[in-house]
């Protein structure tokens, strides 16, 4: 109980309105209790001051030890996601995770507070953050093609079906677009955004397909869906179906 209020002591705390000031703190409180921390960084709406009814507290925990746990939990009724990693764990999703476009961990560690800082760990893993997310996005044409090839044959099959079964091709279609414009952002060299966000995202770099992608999502008609299908298809992957393509020989 002494070491946990020593460490309490130590912690910085974001200038919070209730309820989630005290919810932060009892999660620290319930995180201290629970792991051996190297450090902890909260970020999220919340914490960045503009919360929606359904926000909710992400905390960051740097694990002293090589175990690693995911936990949802309510705090004076805030919602909280905790996530519980070694060192070695989250470098491996600061690598992976810009491999995928997604670089979640990073934008975490590099934008939230810190909350509690027990080692160097934690201000050289934001650091190394900060300079991936500085880094544009690449990616080879290889992985360009198949990009291409997942949305463009989801798109073949959503035509198969269209005029005998509407429903299963919207569904269908939706995937495909969906992939289409996370396309977009990787021939733009930029991270694909949080779906909520992909939206407002796009209009930065591609006002024009983003207002068809609005009118695609906002449209119950199957027909005008696929021919508004078709057009994001022609501005982004260019192809619609079968495309002539190899990927490389590889040994196994």
């Amino acid at each position: 109980m002494i070491e946990m209020e020593g460490l309490l002591a130590q912690c910085h705390w974001p200038p919070l309105s209730a309820p989630y000031d005290r919810a932060l703190r009892d999660a620290v409180a319930f995180i201290l209790q629970r792991f051996d921390v190297l450090g902890i960084v909260a970020s999220g709406t919340i914490i960045r001051g503009n919360p929606d009814p359904s926000s909710d507290l992400d905390i960051y925990v740097i694990h002293a030890q090589q175990k690693r746990q995911r936990i949802q939990k309510s705090f004076d009724q805030v919602p909280a996601e905790i996530f519980v990693n070694p060192v070695s764990s989250i470098e491996a999703y600061l690598r992976d995770e810009r491999k995928e476009g997604r670089p979640l961990t990073a934008h975490m560690l590099a934008t939230g507070f810190v909350i509690l800082d027990r080692d160097p760990v934690v201000e050289q893993l934001r650091q190394r953050a900060r300079a991936l997310l500085a880094e544009p996005l690449s990616s080879d044409d290889a992985q360009l093609t198949w990009l291409r090839y997942g949305a463009a044959l989801q798109y073949e099959d959503a035509l198969d079906i269209a005029s005998t079964q509407p429903p299963s091709a919207n569904m269908i279609l939706s995937a495909a677009v969906h992939d289409m414009l996370r396309y977009r952002f990787w021939t733009a060299n930029r991270y694909l955004p949080r779906d909520k966000d992909l939206l407002d995202a796009l209009k930065e770099i591609d006002p024009d397909l983003a207002a068809s992608a609005r009118e695609f999502y906002e449209t119950a008609d199957i027909a005008r869906c696929l021919a508004l299908a078709e057009k994001i298809a022609n501005r982004t992957i260019e192809a619609r179906g079968f495309f002539e393509w190899e990927s490389k020989l590889e040994g196994i």
